[in-house]
């Protein structure tokens, strides 16, 4: 080795040093004995929730620097992030905007569940790398994960895109967040008991992705689809061939010497009905998201329907002012969901008792252009025949009632409500 060369080493050492120097007196007192002696990370260390650890143990990390940043800082290529292909129909980034305005309700297992056909979860974890003895805190990791879901009305299918996004790291000079990995594994289960005869769903050949950061920070995304086959119209035979899925995701993360990181189990978890229910539903075949809420919503300055929004208003909030009157007199619909049938039957029965109920308080009114209002509607579990007399008739106009019932009918179809499926009703001003 010549004198130049060594002199070069030299002073490469001499700055590399003097850079560990202020790096380290950045860090917290936790970390400090790790980086003062410039040994090693421990072998044995693990990730784990930030808000799991009292205020000292994250003193000295509260500097954490986006992940592109840190990488070009330590010599790391850093590409531009790839979009993700919007699957369609759905807007994604729409979905996503709208996603922000729900952040509580994202942060959740389930998500923030727009309807039945879209759902969205953002939910942003704060973790710290320490040794497994609690002894030395390596670094802090921020990111925020993304679950973006559509069903589809009219197609026995169901899209995830999911990603790992918005990357934050801060570890201590002797640790180097390059390596650490960051996991999305999903699984899903079908609810046999729930299904139809002979439940099938086709799963996604990748459904586990375990990148080193530097990947999630150039291409986020990744896309999911959960099929399920079907045998053609059976409706008519009585079979919808309904399949109850769940599926579920965990996250992972780790570095070369961590222990797992327990603390990302199930942390998305998404309920799915397929059905090929017929013109019941609507269009004859689907997928929802079925713990989505479903509201009949009807507005009391709306002409179209504006007497039976009063009539449920005041079921609902003045039930002392309904038909049949007696104390203590409560009605569905509100707080407590009322659930669809479709056997005409039984609707046909909850028409007859009401309009019996209807003319006991205002005799014969053939002739006059009202109609026998009644909520519950007929198409409920809930109607007038249900025994509890937890219902209400007004007489009101005829085409509103009609129009109402066109309103219903039309919340049936749009959310592909089936037999004993739940819903809600609201009325506003």
């Amino acid at each position: 080795m010549n004198i130049r060369t060594a002199l070069i080493r030299l002073t490469r050492v001499t700055a590399a040093t003097a850079a560990l120097t202020l790096l380290t007196a950045a860090t917290s007192t936790a970390t400090h004995a790790a980086a003062a002696t410039n040994d090693p990370a421990p072998e044995g260390t693990m990730f784990v929730d930030a808000a799991s650890l009292p205020a000292d143990e994250l003193r000295g990390l509260e500097q954490l620097i986006p992940y592109a940043e840190y990488a070009r800082s330590n010599g790391s290529k850093s590409a531009a992030p790839q979009a993700a292909a919007d699957p369609a129909p759905g807007d994604q980034q729409d979905l996503r905007q709208q996603c922000a305005n729900h952040v509580a309700q994202a942060r959740t297992a389930t998500g923030w569940l727009k309807s039945r056909f879209e759902s969205c979860q953002k939910r942003p974890f704060d973790l710290v790398l320490r040794d497994v003895r609690g002894t030395t805190t390596l670094g802090r990791l921020k990111f925020d994960q993304w679950v973006l879901g559509f069903a589809y009305d009219g197609s026995r299918r169901v899209d995830y895109v999911a990603s790992i996004e918005n990357i934050w790291v801060q570890p201590i000079p002797t640790e180097d967040a390059t390596k650490w990995r960051v996991g999305q594994h999903f699984h899903h289960s079908i609810n046999a008991s729930s299904s139809d005869a002979d439940p099938q769903v086709t799963v996604p050949q990748t459904v586990n992705r375990d990148e080193l950061l530097g990947v999630w920070d150039t291409q986020p995304h990744w896309n999911l689809t959960y099929s399920s086959p079907d045998k053609g119209a059976l409706f008519d035979q009585g079979n919808q061939q309904r399949v109850f899925l769940t599926v579920a995701m965990d996250v992972s993360a780790s570095s070369p010497n961590s222990a797992p990181f327990t603390g990302g189990s199930i942390v998305y978890n998404s309920s799915v009905r397929y059905d090929y229910a017929g013109p019941v539903a609507g269009k004859h075949k689907g997928t929802v998201f079925s713990k989505a809420r479903v509201e009949l919503v009807m507005s009391q300055r709306d002409s179209a329907v504006n007497e039976s929004a009063v009539h449920i208003y005041d079921a609902l909030n003045r039930p002392e002012r309904t038909f049949p009157s007696w104390p203590g007199k409560s009605v569905p619909g509100s707080k407590e969901p009322l659930h669809r049938v479709v056997d005409p039957e039984k609707i046909d029965d909850n028409r007859k008792k009401s309009i019996k109920e209807c003319k006991k308080v205002w005799g014969d009114y053939a002739g006059s252009g009202l109609e026998c209002d009644e909520y519950p509607f007929a198409s409920t579990k809930e109607g007038s025949t249900k025994g509890d007399n937890r219902f209400s008739v007004r007489l009101i106009d005829g085409k509103d009632n009609r129009k109402g019932g066109e309103r219903l009918n039309e919340t049936y179809t749009l959310n592909r409500v089936l037999n004993d499926d739940p819903f809600y009703v609201k009325i506003t001003n």
